[in-house]
């Protein structure tokens, strides 16, 4: 078993079951979308994201990419929500939380594609 694997694998499967968590609810209703998960969201994806930079290869230049949205998505649901509550100090209205949902769910979508190319690739691996 090859740890670097499993360590690359749990952060990928970590970013993407933390996104969906912040990303199931109503997408109108604030309280069932906590903003310190969606700050973990992020933080795994990006410790995700630095993990795949050792990667040469062409599958590894997709999974970057794909780590890449899903770290510049849920930074941009970040920012909406910190504009929203510190700055304009109206809180997270309905249409605030449905842009922060939204963009979580781009993230989301790449990071099923990530977890789909890890699958794939390692249905694919042959021993030689």
């Amino acid at each position: 078993m090859n740890l670097e694997k499993v360590i690359f694998g749990f952060f990928v499967l970590l970013a993407a079951t933390l996104n969906f968590g912040f990303f199931i609810g109503d997408i109108s209703r604030p309280e069932v979308h906590n903003v310190f998960e969606l700050f973990a969201a992020f933080t795994v994806s990006l410790i995700a994201t630095v993990l795949k930079f050792g990667d040469r290869s062409q599958m590894g230049a997709v999974h970057l990419a794909t780590s890449l949205v899903a770290d510049l998505q849920l930074a941009a649901a970040l920012v909406v929500w910190v504009t929203a509550e510190e700055v304009l100090q109206h809180g997270m209205t309905t249409a605030a939380t449905a842009s922060v949902v939204s963009l979580s769910g781009g993230a989301l979508l790449a990071n099923i594609v990530s977890v789909v190319l890890l699958v794939t690739e390692t249905v694919t691996f042959h021993r030689g």
